[in-house]
């Protein structure tokens, strides 16, 4: 099975020039309402599919000795998903579309954040410059594409990524070993040392009061930040002096992984394809940048338990503080609005991870809107 053939997204181009007063206008205004109980509910759907998954797997060791490995991994995969689920909702928190009240999205945000290792304030602040700044090559903050000079490929093709007839040395195992490296462990290194962000940051740490990442006034949200995590760190430790570390690494370690796998997988897809143009500071504005990212169907079930975030994306971009429970709705209106430049791809998500890790490489060095190539030979 491939990738579906692209037609040319750069032939007759033309930015798209809305005003978010256009886009704001052709969505009900229920959908820019927020209801603190329902997102709520939410929370406790996700934390009782959690529960519910570990009591299962307590019960693992009671079935047959040939079928226990295949249950383990059933169950890393699931709680995988749901504890993503858990993610998205405390991401919600970080835009403030949770709750009207900011101190309900902030401390919920918190805990659910640290409970998954992430440091709460330090995201939110560097996901919110992602937001204001999306596809902007200066000023982004998460996957910002190399230059073809940046990765020492001069001399080398410059083949469009759309153009998927072309003749590609044969590494398939390599791709798929890094594309899979990057899935697990790609966001640990963000939060780590800013892998994928911005030159300016190269090397910055999530974990750092002190970090280029943050103003001086955010030093006391940062340590809150952290302490956040070695609660966290606590509690497993604690727990695998009970229990086991190899206890601690079945029932949270692998599902954690799992997570690292969606949140990778789901934000790389949005940001990265051949479609996707990038914009210089001449050519871009805060709507062209939020448009620059591509609605996935992952199945009616993914999309469910992930709560919409990869099936509604563009609209979170456009309006961030919109709860997810409203996003199908203002989606469907956005995207009889926007016509052309509404980006939608239905592709297997396995297949994209793949096809677009492989064929988006690099950008050009110059021009003002820019989109993915690759060094590949095209096809004659």
């Amino acid at each position: 099975m491939g990738a579906k053939q692209v037609v040319d997204p750069e032939r007759d181009f033309v930015p798209p020039d809305f005003t978010i007063k256009e886009l704001r206008d052709c969505v009900p205004k229920h959908c820019f309402e927020r209801d603190t109980l329902r997102s709520f509910s939410y929370v406790t759907y996700d934390m009782c599919g959690v529960a519910f998954l570990a009591f299962c797997a307590s019960h693992i060791h009671l079935l047959p000795l040939a079928l226990r490995a295949p249950a383990w991994v059933l169950y890393w995969v699931s709680q995988g998903i749901v504890a993503t689920g858990l993610w998205v909702i405390a991401h919600e928190c970080g835009h403030g579309a949770f709750s009207a009240n900011r101190t309900v999205n902030n401390v919920t945000g918190w805990i659910l954040h640290s409970a998954l290792l992430v440091p709460y304030y330090a995201w939110r602040h560097s996901h919110s410059q992602h937001h204001k700044n999306t596809n902007n090559l200066t000023r982004d903050e998460v996957f910002v594409p190399r230059t073809k000079s940046y990765r020492g490929l001069q001399g080398k093709p410059s083949t469009p990524a759309w153009m998927t007839n072309s003749v590609f040395d044969e590494t398939p195992l390599y791709h798929l070993a890094m594309v899979t490296a990057q899935s697990l462990f790609g966001w640990p290194l963000y939060l780590y040392r800013n892998a994928s962000g911005p030159k300016y940051a190269q090397g910055a740490s999530h974990f750092s009061p002190t970090s280029v990442l943050f103003r001086a006034e955010q030093f006391s949200q940062i340590v809150i930040s952290d302490i956040g995590l070695l609660l966290t760190i606590a509690v497993l430790t604690y727990s695998s002096w009970i229990f086991s570390p190899a206890t601690v690494a079945f029932y949270y370690g692998v599902p954690y992984l799992m997570v690292n796998f969606w949140l990778v997988t789901i934000t790389f897809l949005q940001h990265t394809d051949a479609a996707v143009p990038h914009y210089t500071d001449d050519s871009w504005n805060f709507v062209r940048g939020a448009l620059c990212t591509v609605d996935r169907d992952f199945g009616w079930i993914l999309n469910t338990c992930l709560h919409h975030i990869q099936d509604t994306h563009v609209a979170h971009h456009v309006f961030s503080q919109m709860p997810h429970y409203h996003a199908e709705e203002a989606t469907k209106h956005l995207k009889k609005k926007l016509g052309k430049h509404y980006r939608f791809d239905d592709t297997n998500f396995l297949v994209a991870l793949y096809h677009n890790f492989k064929h988006c490489q690099f950008i050009e060095d110059t021009g003002s809107i820019l989109f993915f190539r690759n060094t590949s030979t095209p096809a004659k």
